[in-house]
């Protein structure tokens, strides 16, 4: 283990924190809604082709093809997977269609629902070391694909602790490629004025350990929350941890 007291802090001025499954406990929100999506669309495509019905692995399937991209992109990557051609369809599409959009879309739909009943919950570990940074000079960012960023941090009420936020709707307005681009991370560095070397990275996800590998960030730290230690590290990233309070003691 090697708590923060053993990382030269002095080496970094800036620290970038991806939101679903490191700052906020969505991140399994997140993966029951995209669960119920799919296997609703899997069963009716699977009833008109008159095949089994494989449902959608709300771990496997989730870490390997979803977490931490970009909604569309997320669903375009599962149904490549599956061999499933739909139509891409437009962001403005309706959750009733059967394109990438409207999946993505009627996913968004049923997280909200999720998020309203069951509430946002922050990782007290979490909490705890982005202040620590902070108490030590540090800039801090969040760095997510979500376009729910916004809200989500404010229900959590955590949305104070950072000085910058590169968010899904900041990716689409900018024309910024998501995970496992470098390109987020990158826009967040230069938004708190800092180069990629002097940054740290966490991040539980392996698209966005892969961005910030790429973007030639200074540490990377992943959070294995799911099991998914060695992926991490082979990936990409330097430390892996499972809460961040381990890098407190």
């Amino acid at each position: 283990m090697t708590p923060f007291s053993l990382i030269r802090l002095a080496d970094f001025e800036a620290a970038l924190f991806d939101l679903d499954g490191v700052l906020t406990a969505t991140a399994k929100l997140h993966a029951a809604a995209w669960t119920r999506m799919f296997d609703a669309f899997l069963k009716r495509l699977a009833d008109r082709r008159q095949q089994p019905f494989v449902a959608f692995d709300s771990r496997d399937d989730y870490l390997q093809y979803i977490d931490g991209k970009p909604r569309f992109d997320g669903v375009q990557s599962f149904l490549a997977a599956r061999g499933i051609d739909v139509p891409y369809g437009a962001p403005t599409d309706a959750p009733a269609a059967e394109t990438v959009c409207g999946l993505g879309n009627l996913k968004n739909e049923l997280v909200n629902e999720i998020m309203a009943r069951d509430g946002v919950e922050a990782y007290p570990g979490s909490v705890r070391a982005v202040t620590f940074l902070k108490d030590h000079g540090y800039k801090t960012a969040v760095v997510s694909s979500s376009e729910n960023c916004a809200p989500v941090l404010s229900a959590a009420r955590i949305d104070q602790l950072f000085d910058a936020r590169i968010d899904g709707q900041t990716a689409i307005r900018l024309g910024l490629a998501g995970k496992p681009a470098p390109d987020m991370f990158l826009a967040a560095a230069r938004q708190l004025g800092v180069h990629a070397k002097r940054a740290i990275v966490v991040e539980d996800a392996i698209a966005g350990v892969q961005a910030a590998r790429e973007g030639g960030f200074g540490l990377v730290i992943g959070i294995a929350r799911a099991g998914n230690a060695d992926a991490l590290r082979r990936h990409g990233a330097d430390l892996v941890v499972g809460d961040l309070e381990e890098l407190l003691s």
